[in-house]
């Protein structure tokens, strides 16, 4: 695992564009504003494009490769086609599964299940229907939070609908799997849910 995971606070600021069909983002450390994480859309096919630019946009799979800024790749989120939920998979380094994200049907807010790479439940990453406030959680444990309220010198730096914080615990060890699957949510919470 690579050791910029071993933050706990990230800034998620994504490109903003008139016409674009790829999304990418910028994972920035909240304090410095020094870029740690970049989310690219690298290979983008021709038909996803075009749905992207239609009231399909949401069904379209798409495959997010995050990097440090010299280029060494840290994730893969990838989905295919969606019909009704969403099965995202999250992959190491080396392309090899993580784990990954079922979405719940009925959910308020978005609901997804995160399992590890033999399908054995870690945690819940739940929504509320009316923010951008979402946490990852046992039924007694709280691991981390994405939210749109921070207070600090991040403050300043929300300026459109898709920035935000990832706050993880103190308690999530460093270097422990679930790490990785909580910087992949970032992906999976825009991408899914706020599409």
């Amino acid at each position: 695992m690579h050791p910029v995971l071993n933050n706990n606070v990230f800034f998620i600021k994504e490109h903003v564009g008139m016409f674009k069909a790829a999304n990418n983002y910028d994972i920035l450390n909240p304090e410095t504003g020094e870029e740690l994480i970049y989310c690219r859309e690298p290979n983008l096919g021709f038909f996803t494009k075009m749905f992207r630019f239609s009231k399909y946009k949401r069904n379209t799979p798409f495959e997010v490769v995050l990097s440090t800024p010299d280029g060494q790749k840290i994730l893969t989120v990838k989905r295919g086609v969606s019909v009704f939920v969403s099965r995202v998979e999250v992959l190491d380094e080396k392309d090899q599964l993580i784990g990954l994200f079922k979405q719940k049907f009925f959910s308020f807010g978005g609901r997804f299940d995160l399992f590890d790479a033999q399908e054995r439940p870690l945690c819940t990453l739940k929504g509320k229907w009316h923010s951008w406030d979402f946490t990852f959680a046992t039924a007694d444990t709280q691991f981390a939070s994405v939210s749109k309220q921070w207070a600090g010198m991040a403050k300043e730096l929300f300026t459109t609908a898709d920035n935000y914080i990832l706050q993880i615990e103190n308690t999530v060890p460093e270097n422990h799997p679930l790490r990785q699957l909580i910087m992949a949510s970032v992906v999976v919470i825009d991408m899914v849910l706020k599409e």
